[in-house]
């Protein structure tokens, strides 16, 4: 398969790594010449433009767009003038799925498919099989399954239904994941605050044999402690946000659902601004783990 991919970011070269792997031939777009550079002395095809990349590609075209939200829509005008009918663009970074559901609209009446994949497992996921979930036409879910296979891991793909609805449960996976990782950051922080002198490396690592809160996430916790220490001295107590959280809260208002959990887990980090403490840095460091996030303290 011929492939166009934009957005070289730690999720970015982490996929496209594995495209190659997975021998896709691979065209790149980026405008950080140093990403461009890397990928091209691994195997990928650099393009210097959006028109280059349209230009490397045979139709009917694909390209995967991985890139902040915000930066959707001027890819999309920067590209779409050079794509046909028939061409597709799957969006697999963390967008809106109202603005996913607007941009199938809008590149339908051109001919172009879109699709929005709500894409799981931080680069390590991106690297070595990620979990996926798509949204868009199902015809064309069909006929792009061999990449989406390629890119998960084993059984790590499922089509989720009509246009941005891969984006809606990307969306409320991430919601709960703030819910989840706060639960275990405040019952680590009262183990740590007990009169026992726990050792909560070796508790994460208990935990993590098929107890009932077993989890990649109390993996993390157990690494969190191993690299940086228990006391968590050069990580920040104050946790920053990328959205999701809120698309969740806010779209659960919409729908008249209660969500205090994930409202009480959002502000938490919001508040954490002003007051962070030892939950938050346990918050950060499994933030750093799983998605690279820098969390650490400025020297």
């Amino acid at each position: 398969m011929q492939i166009g991919y934009v957005g070289l970011g730690k999720m970015g070269l982490s996929m496209v790594e594995r495209l190659l792997e997975k021998k896709h031939e691979v065209s790149v777009f980026d405008r950080d010449e140093q990403s461009m550079t890397t990928m091209s002395a691994r195997g990928a095809v650099p393009a210097h433009s959006l028109e280059s990349l349209a230009g490397l590609l045979p139709p009917p075209r694909l390209v995967w767009l991985m890139v902040p939200h915000q930066a959707v829509d001027t890819v999309l005008d920067g590209l779409c003038p050079f794509l046909q009918k028939g061409d597709t663009v799957i969006d697999g970074g963390n967008s809106p799925y109202k603005e996913s559901m607007r941009r199938f609209t809008e590149l339908r009446r051109g001919g172009i498919h879109f699709m929005d994949a709500g894409v799981s497992g931080g680069p390590a996921g991106a690297r070595n099989g990620a979990c996926i979930m798509v949204g868009g036409e199902k015809k064309i879910f069909r006929k792009q399954r061999p990449l989406f296979r390629d890119l998960a891991c084993r059984g790590g793909y499922a089509y989720m239904g009509p246009p941005g609805s891969g984006h809606f449960v990307k969306m409320v996976h991430n919601g709960i994941e703030y819910g989840m990782m706060q639960a275990l950051a405040e019952g680590f922080a009262v183990m740590r605050a007990s009169p026992f002198a726990l050792d909560l490396t070796k508790i994460a690592g208990l935990y993590n044999h098929k107890s009932v809160i077993e989890s990649r996430l109390v993996g993390w916790l157990e690494e969190a402690f191993g690299q940086f220490g228990e006391n968590l001295d050069r990580i920040a107590g104050s946790v920053s946000h990328s959205g999701e959280g809120s698309w969740t809260v806010d779209t659960a208002g919409e729908l008249g659902i209660r969500v205090p959990i994930i409202e009480a887990s959002l502000n938490f980090r919001i508040q954490s601004q002003e007051n962070p403490s030892y939950a938050g840095q346990l918050l950060s460091a499994m933030r750093n783990l799983f998605g690279g996030h820098d969390v650490f303290i400025k020297r």
